[in-house]
């Protein structure tokens, strides 16, 4: 069949290597891609509205697209979803109703007070004054989080009360997030070790998919800003991860909010990216998403040896059941490394040159994944944030590591720049 993605970043980027590989793939079409993603196989970068469905639904009716794959959280909050199926397109995602668990930390955080879903204690706020108060009966540390979108970095953990209330005060102003930190979200401060964990449904049935542990903070060390993330690994690591723990975090968090939702009457599709915080080895939950996570998604991708496009298209046509311990992982590890234009997650600088890109070997178990990133005057250039996604795989984490940093160093980039201890805490 012919497959529609839509995106441009290093997510669908891993995503269209893939679908691409898939048994299902005629032909790929990405939208809008971009010129690195046109590279892989079968694909075809194409420019769509995707904020228009209608454009959509005329550009799959005019290719004879079976199927869509929806990379970025945006087009399924907006309810593009919700288009294509009323044309009867087959589409992998989350309604926009069911795109609330990740639109809304609030909505989140409501369900999971009503359905006794273990998560941070917390509070929402509109009001400034009632906001400070609250902190400053709390104290800190404490997480102050925009209740919308916001491109990953809508979460403030705040080490003062000086500290909180500015965050309060920059997000209800409308000057840090926009819309988005029009209501925001105060929790408690739980201190433990972050883990990433997927799982896929088809509204009915709930599988897991595998863990991955990610890296936020700009610097080594995970010292500065928080950032849409600067690398990540997968499976996460044993101490903190464990198959019973995965079992716990199933029957206590992901299936619960799988009933809770079909309850509500806004049955949930596609994946669930929980966000957990593992404290004393209980599992909490702190965010969810409703895609895969950038940059998990691309160790996720060369770690996952089952068919994408199969995958993706049994959950999006409710035949997820037949998928009960078939969905098969490469025992691997896989590491990713995020190179990033200097100034990121403040202002950087565009059309920079990067070169060496040709002389980073790649495989099945080797890929540079392009975030952001043009091919102008036979040379590449910068065009984002985050910009490369450097990945490899191999038999331990550690060597993963090596192999991707390895890759790293042949890469000539004056104005990027990238964390050097991706896999710390797994390798401490």
């Amino acid at each position: 069949m012919n497959i529609l993605l839509i995106g441009s970043g290093g997510r669908e980027h891993a995503l269209a290597w893939k679908l691409s590989q898939s048994s299902l793939c005629d032909q790929l079409f990405v939208s809008p891609g971009s010129d690195a993603i046109g590279r892989e196989p079968k694909t075809v970068n194409t420019a769509l509205d995707t904020s228009d469905p209608v454009a959509v639904i005329l550009f799959c009716e005019e290719h004879d697209i079976e199927f869509v794959v929806i990379g970025p959280e945006t087009p399924l909050v907006e309810g593009l979803v919700d288009a294509l199926e009323t044309a009867d397109i087959a589409v992998f995602g989350p309604s926009k109703a069911a795109a609330q668990l990740e639109g809304s930390k609030g909505f989140m955080k409501d369900l999971c007070k009503k359905y006794n879903i273990p998560t941070a204690a917390y509070e929402r706020f509109t009001d400034v004054k009632k906001a400070h108060d609250f902190i400053e009966a709390q104290g800190a540390p404490i997480v102050v989080k925009a209740d919308g979108l916001a491109a990953g970095k809508g979460v403030i953990v705040a080490q003062t009360v000086e500290q909180a209330k500015e965050a309060v005060s920059d997000m209800l102003s409308g000057d840090a997030f926009g819309e988005a930190g029009s209501s925001v979200v105060i929790e408690e401060f739980l201190d433990g070790e972050e883990v990433s964990f997927f799982a896929i449904s088809d509204g009915a049935t709930v599988l897991p998919l595998t863990s991955a542990q990610d890296h936020k903070r700009a610097f080594d060390g995970d010292k500065g800003p928080n950032t849409g993330g600067m690398g990540a690994y997968s499976p996460a690591r044993e101490g903190v991860w464990s198959p019973e723990l995965e079992r716990e975090v199933l029957e206590r968090i992901v299936r619960p909010t799988a009933d809770a939702m079909s309850a509500e009457g806004t049955p949930f599709k596609g994946i669930y990216y929980a966000g957990l915080m593992i404290v004393h080895g209980k599992p909490y939950l702190i965010e969810y998403n409703v895609r895969f996570g950038d940059p998990e998604c691309q160790p996720l991708m060369m770690r996952l040896k089952s068919d994408l496009g199969e995958l993706l298209y049994d959950a999006s046509t409710n035949n997820l059941s037949k998928w009960d311990d078939k969905i098969v992982w490469s025992k691997e590890h896989a590491l990713c490394v995020i190179m990033a234009a200097n100034g990121y997650p403040g202002a950087y600088e565009k059309g920079t040159s990067i070169r060496g890109l040709n002389h980073v070997p790649e495989s099945r178990k080797m890929k540079v994944f392009h975030a952001g990133t043009k091919y102008e005057d036979e040379q590449w250039i910068s065009n984002g944030g985050r910009v490369l996604a450097v990945t490899s795989m191999d038999s331990s984490l550690d060597l993963a590591q090596s192999k991707t940093y390895e890759m790293v160093s042949k890469v000539n980039w004056e104005d990027g720049f990238y964390r050097k201890d991706i896999g710390w805490r797994a390798l401490s």
